[in-house]
């Protein structure tokens, strides 16, 4: 056993300390915490560490609210104090900045707090376990830990025992999303969905009436019962209506704010040639194409590609096209078309862009809007921009995520 004083907190579970002059990072801590904790493992550049006991609280820990922590690993920072998640979020989104790109954020005004720490995500997504249990892995474990309620969760959903144990070992993951109607749940089954699993949907469909819909969806094949759509306003006076198992963000109000700041970012006119990659169902794209650009979205997933097509329509946007093709092959395209936009917005996943960037640059776009909930690999596809000639003209961050060492950040780039 050893004492560590905690200084500093990661982008992941981790408090951060030194002992005899080597990196430790122990999750369920917080900076200020005097900790006994014990040695696990030895890696190269530093340890990981488990706590046994916190001798001295820090002045930013709390008692976590949730009954299922520490072993859930949902929430990884819900022993600090909101307002001090806010103030460490900036600092480590400022820090990767300062390292990698060489630029000083101001990391006291970086990241907009959300509007509330509990009841926030729209939909939340869950391991299923015997007997119909439902809960999330443990922290740091393949260990599977039962809960009865999600503190994070919009407080109109509802865990689905009964179904989940009415499908049985194939149903390995189910996902709740809040709609208008009341929640869609999505079933993710080990294969094609099966008639007797359908019959059993439909019957909790008719006999829950806080489920609006349920999806069962395994192995390619997606059966839908019930009405399973949800409506997201993206700003005033602009909704999209989508289906509950395409992707959308887990925090509606913090998304209008997101929306807000990559309109003003991306700076559209009427007419503005704007290429949207990555652009789901429409989150940006329509809000742009509703100021006048002309928009051209791309997105893989063919699912949400159809319901930006269906929503531009209904809006009366016809200035918006969108193509369901990989990023970086329709970037290519429009390299070789000598196609130019005005703006380039850029939304990937967690794992970032690395191969898009040297075929974005090509396109020469004067502004390019980089939207991340990975700030790591955020400056990493950054830094190719800047070698590129762009430059970072601003940077904000949003808490989509309390409770959670994640945010989501948005970029500003310009050509110089």
């Amino acid at each position: 056993m050893a004492e560590l004083e905690i200084t500093a907190m990661t982008f992941g579970p981790f408090g951060v300390g030194r002992l005899e002059g080597k990196t430790v990072m122990v999750a369920n801590t917080a900076p200020g915490d005097l900790a006994e904790i014990e040695v696990v493992s030895q890696r190269r550049d530093y340890a990981l560490g488990r706590l046994k006991q916190v001798i001295q609280p820090g002045a930013a820990r709390r008692w976590p609210p949730c009954p299922f922590l520490p072993r859930c690993g949902g929430c990884d920072w819900q022993q600090i104090e909101y307002s001090a998640q806010v103030r460490f979020k900036g600092e480590l989104v400022a820090a990767e900045f300062r390292h990698v790109l060489g630029i000083e954020i101001d990391a006291a005004n970086l990241v907009e707090a959300a509007p509330a720490e509990f009841g926030y995500r729209s939909r939340i997504r869950l391991k299923t376990g015997a007997d119909g249990r439902l809960g999330f892995l443990e922290q740091g474990s393949s260990s599977f830990v039962p809960i009865d309620n999600c503190i994070v969760a919009a407080p109109r959903l509802r865990l689905p025992h009964e179904l989940v144990r009415l499908l049985g070992r194939r149903c390995a993951e189910v996902e709740l999303v809040a709609g208008d109607r009341g929640q869609v749940i999505i079933a993710y089954l080990d294969g094609a969905p099966r008639a007797a699993e359908m019959v059993c949907a439909k019957r909790i469909l008719e006999s829950d009436p806080v489920t609006a819909g349920i999806v069962l969806s395994g192995s390619g094949v997606r059966h839908v019962l019930g009405d399973a759509s949800i409506t997201l306003v993206l700003e005033p006076g602009c909704e999209v209506e989508a289906e509950a198992d395409l992707f959308s963000q887990v925090n509606r109000e913090q998304n209008l704010k997101l929306v807000a700041a990559v309109m003003e970012m991306a700076e559209l006119g009427g007419g503005s040639r704007l290429l949207d990659l990555f652009c789901g169902a429409g989150n940006f794209s329509l809000p742009a194409a509703r100021r006048g650009a002309t928009v051209t979205g791309v997105d893989t997933d063919e699912l949400a590609v159809a319901a930006a097509r269906r929503n531009s329509a209904r809006h009366g946007f016809r200035s918006a096209q969108f193509l369901a093709m990989r990023a970086a092959e329709t970037a290519r395209f429009l390299t070789q078309a000598r196609y130019r936009p005005a703006t380039v917005i850029i939304d990937p996943p967690r794992t970032g862009a690395p191969k898009l960037m040297e075929v974005v640059a090509r396109l020469q776009a004067k502004r390019l809007v980089y939207v991340s909930c990975n700030p790591s690999t955020l400056v990493r596809d950054l830094r190719t921009l800047v070698a590129r000639g762009y430059q970072i003209a601003r940077v904000q961050a949003f808490d989509f995520f309390p409770n959670t060492h994640h945010v989501e950040v948005a970029v500003q780039a310009l050509l110089t």
